[in-house]
């Protein structure tokens, strides 16, 4: 078989390619939002004092969203267009990022929780949208590459995030650990939480003028022209979709990739903070290094994928991912740390890639394809908690040995993230010969 694919067609077709530069801002925009969401669980954990698995609650409400959301969405591009997905997904946003400022007022935790769970249903109704719509925008046989090319861009908003919660959010924590603070007049410890609550609301309110202005622009525009409506009603698509086992093991593979990929940029700061023994706003710093990771080899990706299979690419990633969680785990610091970040770059290509094979020549009912596969991005509500719940009790902490019980139950929780590339590497390989 020739692995030279789709070399002389242009990724995005020239009269789309102000609509595909317009749809580049949402990418970045849900990208910044999912790393500065990450960040918020060592931070709520100090703020309000709780376990690792109850700050985990950020990513379930957030992750959470997205299985909610993501069918009406459907429905509503579906009957109406996807220039209204987004300008649906845009004002959800809005109003969620607004919610935080009385839960900062009012220092309640669980407000927070819902004011996270209706932003991430915008996010939801967003990539419900955005996806199909990029997969559109050209020719099919490039529908795959075109995808990893506008994902590109969103962790490009990713590494924004990180720099916004490391200089607001972060930096802004008071030192004070656990035992000092429950040691503090409650009138002391009120101060200190309105101070850091308020420096997590400042990025959040600001980005509230950003989703003004992107609400604006599609609002004046005419991005339905490519919204082709069809007869097939629900069950049609579901019974086409269900069908096809390309599909279905697509939406199963997509929620455990999901799930990792949340898993390891979740405890990344705290694997750092516990093995190298530094504070948040430091251990950040090897966070944002993995995200440049990240956006480095999704560009190499993109450009591999004009000779190479992306199936294929993407096995030989699920492979190198397992090798770098088998080094975070046994290896020591020095090393570990690295093979940590490394997890990143052999993450890279596969959320877009799952999504292109998946939804590749479905036809009119790609939109509720497209709803199944974000719907799937639940897989990152359900795995966190898990990997939270193995850093808190240490369950697997007799696999390892030479380390603090701290250390080795940081470091055994990923075990989990080795399962999850599996289910990835056997989606890989079962459908390796769809090209691109």
């Amino acid at each position: 078989m020739d692995n030279k694919v789709n070399n002389n067609i242009p990724i995005v077709a020239k009269e789309y390619k102000l609509y595909f530069f317009l749809l580049v801002f949402c990418f970045a925009l849900w990208g910044l939002l999912n790393n500065m969401n990450d960040t918020l669980v060592p931070a709520f954990a100090k703020i309000f004092m709780i376990k690792a698995v109850d700050s985990s609650l950020v990513q379930v409400a957030f992750y959470g969203a997205y299985a909610v959301l993501a069918m009406p969405a459907a429905f509503i591009i579906k009957k109406y267009s996807y220039r209204v997905g987004v300008l649906v997904g845009l004002g959800f946003y809005m109003v969620g990022a607004f919610g935080y400022v009385p839960a900062a007022l009012l220092q309640n935790y669980n407000l927070f929780l819902v004011s996270i769970f209706v932003l991430a249903c915008g996010l939801s109704v967003l990539e419900t949208t955005c996806n199909p719509f990029v997969l559109s925008l050209g020719a099919q046989e490039t529908s795959v590459r075109r995808l990893n090319f506008a994902q590109a861009f969103n962790p490009v908003g990713s590494i924004a995030g990180l720099f916004l919660a490391k200089y607001l959010i972060l930096a802004n924590l008071n030192p004070a650990d656990l035992e000092a603070r429950m040691a503090m007049p409650a009138d002391e410890l009120a101060a200190i939480r309105h101070t850091e609550l308020f420096w997590i609301c400042v990025p959040y309110i600001g980005l509230i003028f950003v989703a003004i202005i992107l609400w604006l622009i599609f609002f004046k525009s005419k991005l339905n022209e490519k919204d082709a409506r069809t007869a097939m009603t629900v069950p049609e698509a579901f019974k086409k979709l269900f069908s096809k086992p390309r599909y279905y093991c697509g939406v199963i593979t997509q929620f455990f990739y999901v799930g990792v990929q949340v898993a390891v940029w979740t405890w990344t700061i705290k694997y750092i903070m516990t093995t190298e023994h530094i504070v948040e706003h430091e251990a950040v710093d090897y966070f944002i290094i993995s995200m440049v990771l990240f956006i480095i080899f999704r560009y190499v990706c993109v450009y591999l994928m004009k000779y190479f299979v992306p199936a294929k690419m993407m096995a030989v990633f699920a492979i190198a991912g397992i090798l770098c969680c088998f080094g975070t785990i046994y290896l020591p610091a020095s090393a570990s740390i690295w093979c940590l970040i490394a997890i990143s770059g052999c993450m890279s290509l596969m959320f877009p890639t799952i999504y292109g094979i998946a939804l590749r020549n479905l036809g009119p009912e790609v939109k509720f394809g497209a709803a199944g596969l974000i719907m799937a991005i639940l897989g990152g509500a359900v795995v966190p908690p898990v990997m939270g719940w193995l850093v808190d009790t240490g369950a697997l902490t007799f696999l390892i040995s030479g380390f603090s019980i701290e250390e080795a139950s940081i470091r055994t929780a990923y075990y989990f993230p080795i399962a999850c590339f599996v289910i990835v590497l056997i989606y890989s390989l079962a459908f390796r010969n769809v090209k691109d």
